[in-house]
């Protein structure tokens, strides 16, 4: 990968505007995804699926272009399997709250999820009457296979997991989470957001049920996400809105669902988000996804080292770079984590993230009150990664105890 040409893709770097250091949070966004996203509001701002007129027409076929993106960028066949959501959150909701669980129904989830995918099973265990089972972590925030398996069992409805974390980095296997959970005829769902920006993501092979994905943490506009679900699952689930778009006819005592995916996507749709979506996939497909993998492992691995023998400053998650994706959380002695976040920032103009990510659970498990967190993604290089790290020694050396 040629990173200097990249880096020349991103107005904000062209700008000189700071260091970078926050896409696990969301990512910068390359000229070409801008652009995709202007042509819309300045050559054909209208509706897709509604009216017939010839700009209503090309929004129509631009979603089409998108759904099929998705279909190819993922390794799966059927576009319509793709739902348009907001965020990666809402798509987990959807999933929680469409599947149709009952009182007495088993969930098993880790203890290391984000609270979109803690939080919807947490409202169902309240208001339902679900149970749930959460599998324990390594001391090191691996995934413990051994303490999964000890959770299922003919009781287990779902399953949902997290792919990767993103507070520690690591990654869960989920090919062999899927194949356990289907033994036992639970449904799997994934909460993708931090994993499908950064690897190549077959849904075909890994053979999830839902997969939900953000796409501002893959180059795309906010207020864009992905849902995919095999068509059978979504067949059964039940929609979480209701509107315009999302049935085929409605009297006033009684309504027919559209096909998927329409009966899930209520409302008129983020259009220019829809098609900058399709320029992100497009923009990390021509760079390779395999090769941001190794990208992210260089930088976190130089990363790593450049602060190995600063002694008051400790990881949270792994010690080994290659066990860490993209993401490197810690803490320094006598500092919080926000004072570590601003300091980077008004000192050497490095923008990374601070507190407990929507990660609450697993701080409060570990009593740790939060984490500084830096995240790499293609964009960055190795100059700023000293240029960091130079930073947070000096921190670490004057201000840490």
């Amino acid at each position: 990968m040629d990173s200097e040409k990249v880096r020349q893709d991103f107005p904000t770097i062209r700008k000189g505007l700071g260091i970078y250091l926050d896409s696990a949070c969301q990512s910068l966004r390359p000229d070409s995804v801008i652009s995709a996203m202007n042509e819309y509001y300045e050559s054909y701002p209208a509706c897709g699926g509604r009216s017939v007129h010839s700009m209503a027409s090309k929004v129509s076929i631009a979603m089409d272009e998108t759904r099929d993106s998705l279909a190819g960028f993922f390794g799966t066949k059927d576009p319509s399997c793709y739902i348009f959501t907001k965020n990666c959150t809402e798509g987990l909701n959807m999933a929680a709250f469409g599947l149709g669980l009952k009182k007495g129904d088993v969930v098993v989830t880790t203890d290391s999820e984000h609270n979109s995918n803690h939080l919807p099973w947490l409202s169902l265990e309240k208001n339902v009457g679900i149970k749930r089972r959460i599998s324990r972590s390594r001391t090191d925030g691996e995934f413990d296979l051994e303490s999964f398996q000890k959770c299922m069992g003919r009781d287990v409805k779902v399953v949902a997991v997290q792919h990767c974390s993103n507070v520690t980095g690591c990654s869960v296997p989920v090919r062999a989470v899927t194949e356990i959970a289907h033994d036992y005829g639970a449904t799997v769902v994934i909460d993708g957001a931090q994993a499908a920006p950064h690897m190549k993501v077959d849904l075909k092979k890994i053979d999830a049920d839902l997969y939900s994905l953000s796409i501002h943490k893959m180059l795309g506009p906010t207020g864009m996400g992905v849902l995919y679900g095999k068509n059978e699952v979504l067949e059964r689930m039940t929609p979480l809105t209701l509107g315009g778009g999302t049935v085929g006819l409605a009297s006033y005592d009684s309504s027919t669902l559209a096909p998927v995916p329409d009966r899930f996507e209520a409302g008129l749709h983020n259009y220019a988000g829809i098609i900058g979506t399709k320029a992100a996939l497009d923009y990390l497909k021509a760079v390779g996804m395999d090769e941001i993998e190794r990208w992210d492992a260089e930088l976190i691995e130089r990363m790593m080292k450049n602060l190995e023998d600063v002694k008051n400053l400790h990881p949270v998650g792994p010690t080994e770079p290659r066990r860490r994706g993209s993401v490197f959380s810690f803490n320094i002695d006598g500092l919080g984590s926000h004072d570590i976040a601003m300091m980077t920032d008004s000192m050497a103009g490095v923008m990374i993230r601070s507190g407990m990510h929507c990660a609450h659970p697993y701080y409060v498990s570990h009593g740790i009150d939060g984490s500084a967190r830096a995240s790499t993604y293609l964009y960055n290089n190795a100059e700023e990664i000293d240029i960091f790290t130079d930073t947070l020694r000096h921190i670490a050396e004057v201000f840490g105890d």
